[in-house]
Parts: structure tokens; C-alpha cells; sequence
């Protein structure tokens, strides 16, 4: 039988040690309340309410303790997880699946928005979005995206070959779908960022390629389109088709694995009205595999380009 005495010290001393625990004292109130204004003994009334005030008490506390210390580790952990979160975006980049790999680096950006090489897998992954897109109005909103994280890199990193170039892959991926005056303001901001680029690092392929382009794009430009271009919207940088064959070659030499190269140097020869080289540099092209996200576009320029040779 119990000895309502001794339960009621045992009660105490046991209320009195957890809140202690707990950083808590009991009051003068909850003392008096539970020992009967001072005696010794408990109630039988008295032993049951105290043992449903201090278990709820006690279980309130312990789950604030619990959640606060979950807090804690959680914030801990998402400090320290910027690398688990690139990890599981570069899979999902690697299968070229954009939106989950943007689920993971927007996360990450959260916790380092100063990553240059973060921004540019962000900026990256919107210019995938950008390809996929079959609106220009979409194309343009997520290539306006894309700049934008690409500008931001390249402030971010200024020694960073990579966070230098985004700035002209983003511009030269819209280049197409933008007005007259932005395309020609766009072409100082595209080599600009391929010399900073090149600057840095020399045996960059996708730097020389881009440059071998610009150079291609801009010596198709007629005096007469070039003069209207000038009077309307401020001179046009000149290219040379020359140096975009003497580029595209450099890319290939670094690279000789990426099929984008050996198709553009074929575009280079069709410009330049060598035909036969032209076939040959392009079905190059179209018979090595896809690895890329834009290799079936870039195929599908060759394809177009070989349709209009004579």
C-alpha cells in the first residue's frame, strides 16, 4: 500500500530535480499548492493533480528543448550542406535535368549567393530551360534570367575563366531572339567577356569557340546593314572570317571531342564558299554522338547549313 508520506517527498524531490534539469524552480505557489500549504503528506486528490501537472509541465518542456535543439542541428547542417546540395545538383546536371538541378543550386545559393561557380551552374541551367522553350517570349524571359546570374558571377569572381565567359554564352544564346538595338549592344558586351575569359585562362575551348563565332556572325555583316546599324544604333564591332577559322581551329586543338567545334568550322568553310570542306567538318559533326544539351541543336544548324550548299 502506499505510504502517501514518503510519495510525497518522493514526488518533490523528483519535481524539484527535473525542473532543475530544465533550468527551471518551482514557485512558492506550486510548493504550497502541492504539499498542502506546508505538511508533509499528500492528498490522495492532491498526489493526482501533481502528477498531471508536472507530466504535462514536464513533456511541454521537454518538446521546446527538443524542437530548439532540432533548430540548432538543422541550421547547422544546412551551413555545412552547400556541397552536399552541388552534389546532388551536378547528377541531375549531368542527366540534363535543369529543374532539378535549379531545386538544388537555388538552395545552395541561399547560403553562399557570392559562389561564382554556383552562379554559373545556375545561369546554366536557364539557358537549358532557354532551349527547351518554344515561345520567344519564354526563350527571352529565362535567357534575361540566365544574364542576370551570369553578370552576377562575373562580379563575384573576377579571377573565374567560367564566371568571366557566362556573361557572353547567355548573350550569344539570346542573340538571336533580341531586338536590332540589343544585338548590336550586345556584341562589344559578347567579346568583352571572351577576352577576359581568354585572359585568364588561354586554353579554354568554349572561350575560343565563342570568339570563332563572333568573328563569323559579324564578318557576314554587309556595308550597307553595318552602316544602317551605325546611324541607328551606334557602330557594330567588325569581324574577321579569317580569325574565326584560325579560332574554331584553336578550339578543336584543345578539344578535340565536343562535335559543336567541327559543325561551326564547317559553318566557317560554307561562309567562306569551301564546300567541300564545309560537308566534311559537319557530317564530322553529325556522326559523333550527342554529350551535350545543345548538340541537337547544333546539329540541326549543320543539318540547315548543308542543306544550302551547292
Amino acid at each position: 500500500m502506499l505510504n502517501v508520506g514518503r510519495a510525497s517527498i518522493v514526488y518533490i524531490r523528483v519535481r524539484d530535480w527535473l525542473l532543475k534539469a530544465l533550468g527551471s524552480k518551482p514557485s512558492v505557489r506550486t510548493r504550497k499548492l502541492f504539499t498542502g500549504g506546508g505538511r508533509d503528506a499528500l492528498s490522495h486528490y492532491q498526489h493526482t493533480i501533481l502528477h498531471r501537472v508536472l507530466m504535462k509541465y514536464l513533456i511541454h518542456r521537454l518538446f521546446a528543448v527538443a524542437s530548439t535543439t532540432l533548430l540548432l542541428v538543422d541550421v547547422g547542417s544546412g551551413a555545412e550542406s552547400v556541397d552536399d546540395l552541388v552534389a546532388r545538383g551536378k547528377a541531375f546536371e549531368q542527366k540534363f535535368r535543369a529543374n532539378d538541378a535549379l531545386t538544388q543550386y537555388l538552395d545552395a545559393e541561399k547560403l553562399e549567393p557570392k559562389n561564382p561557380d554556383l552562379l554559373v551552374r545556375i545561369a546554366r541551367q536557364y539557358r537549358w530551360l532557354m532551349t527547351d522553350a518554344r515561345a520567344k517570349e519564354e526563350k527571352l524571359r529565362l535567357g534575361h534570367i540566365a544574364l542576370d546570374y551570369s553578370m552576377r558571377a562575373a562580379a563575384c569572381g573576377p579571377k573565374n575563366c567560367d564566371a568571366q565567359l557566362a556573361t557572353a554564352i547567355t548573350l550569344g544564346k539570346m542573340l538571336p531572339y533580341l531586338p536590332t538595338k540589343e544585338q548590336v549592344s550586345a556584341s562589344p558586351r559578347i567579346k568583352e567577356s571572351v577576352d577576359k575569359a581568354l585572359e585568364l585562362d588561354p586554353s579554354d575551348d568554349t572561350a575560343w569557340h565563342i570568339l570563332g563565332r563572333w568573328h563569323r556572325v559579324l564578318s557576314d555583316v554587309n556595308v550597307v546593314k553595318r552602316t544602317m546599324a551605325g546611324l541607328l544604333y551606334g557602330n557594330l564591332p567588325k569581324g574577321s572570317i579569317t580569325e574565326a577559322e584560325r579560332d574554331m581551329q584553336k578550339a578543336i586543338e584543345l578539344n578535340p571531342n565536343r562535335l559543336m567545334h567541327y559543325i561551326e568550322l564547317g559553318r566557317i568553310y560554307a561562309q567562306m564558299g569551301r564546300t567541300d570542306d564545309a560537308r566534311r567538318f559537319i557530317n564530322k559533326g553529325l556522326a559523333m554522338p550527342n554529350s551535350e544539351k545543345d548538340d541537337p541543336e547544333t546539329k540541326e544548324r549543320g543539318r540547315e547549313t548543308l542543306a544550302k550548299l551547292h
